[in-house]
This record gives C-alpha cells, structure tokens and sequence, in this order.
C-alpha cells in the first residue's frame, strides 16, 4: 500500500511549535557527522543502509516493503557498526521512516536508543527534540508530561541549539487545540 509522505529520512519533522529553523537547517546539521566505516562488515551494511536511503529520499510515494527493508538496513548498521559516526544518524532515520509508517512505539524505540546510546552524537538534540514531538502530539502518544519533561531536558542540555528555541515554543503550545493555536497565530498577525 502507497501513502503520500509529505517527508522522510534525512528531514526532522516540524510540527506546529513555531520552528524558527527549517528542516533543511537541520537536516544539514545531522549531515555534518561524518562517515567513518570500519571494516567490511559495517561497509556493506553502510551501503545497503545508504541504497535504501537514497530509494526513499528520491520517491514521491512510500514503498512499505521498501520502507521495512530500510528501517531494518538502518537498525543493523546503526547496532552493528556503533562506533561508525553513522550509527546515531541511522537510528534517527529509522525512527522517521517508523513514523511515516505510523508506528509509533517503535518510532519512540529507535529516538531513545539513539539517544541513551549515543550520548556525545552532535545531534542528539534533534533525536530528543523528535521524541518529544511524538509524545506532545495527541494522535501519537499523547502524553503532555512527558513531552515538556523532554523538551525541558533539550532546552537544559543543549540552550544555544534551534531544538531549545523549538522547544520553548512547544512548552508554550503544550495543551493547545489547534483552534486555539490558530486563534493565536491569527491575532498575532492582525
């Protein structure tokens, strides 16, 4: 079955928190991690990952073979190859590609395994900040507490980063139906 997708690997899901910092920003943020593949093993698993990326990033519609394949391909790199600078940018990618696929707790799965194993990954930020986002949107997780808890710890431990300044806008639209948000967003611009 084909569904539309309006983004997939490699973009961070923006939703309505105010961003101040477009996914492209983002997404070149992740890309500054570099590649450092270790031996044969994590080559070829570093290629599949890589050739199904490159399959999903380049489609207009998404394969949910092709989608399974790829999240499988970026969870074996990223626990086999953990000391490939990749490996925490594999783990975000497959909690994307999980999430486009609405599934939810796995999607969850892949962002804490990202970011409790790779605690000095530059953009652990952005792994966090997309856990939150899954627990702030009602049709997800749905689970308030535990969405400012996250964006607070994104705030405290990275405060310079777009993720905190994204953050706080969350923090303030936590709790907010989209009628009020709009309310808002249409008195601020009167």
């Amino acid at each position: 079955m084909l569904k539309q997708i309006g983004f997939i690997t490699g973009t961070f899901f923006m939703f309505s928190c105010g961003s101040s910092t477009t996914s492209e920003q983002k997404q070149e943020a992740v890309k500054k991690d570099t590649v450092s593949v270790v031996d044969d093993e994590c080559s070829s698993r570093f290629k599949e990952a890589k050739r199904l990326d490159d399959v999903l990033q380049k489609a207009n519609v998404v394969n949910n073979d092709i989608a399974e394949q790829a999240i499988k391909a970026f969870y074996e790199f990223s626990v086999n190859c953990k000391s490939d600078t990749l490996a925490p940018v594999f783990l975000i990618k497959a909690g994307q590609v999980s999430q486009t696929l609405r599934k939810y707790t796995q999607a969850q799965a892949f962002f804490t395994r990202c970011i409790d194993d790779f605690p000095k990954f530059k953009s652990r930020g952005a792994a966090m900040f997309l856990l939150a986002q899954l627990y702030d949107d009602p049709a997800i997780l749905n689970n308030e507490s535990e969405a400012r808890t996250i964006y607070e710890q994104v705030i405290r431990e990275y405060p310079t980063s777009s993720y905190a300044t994204d953050a706080k806008a969350c923090i303030k639209n936590l709790g907010k139906s989209d009628e009020e948000l709009v309310k808002e967003f249409l008195k601020k611009n009167k």
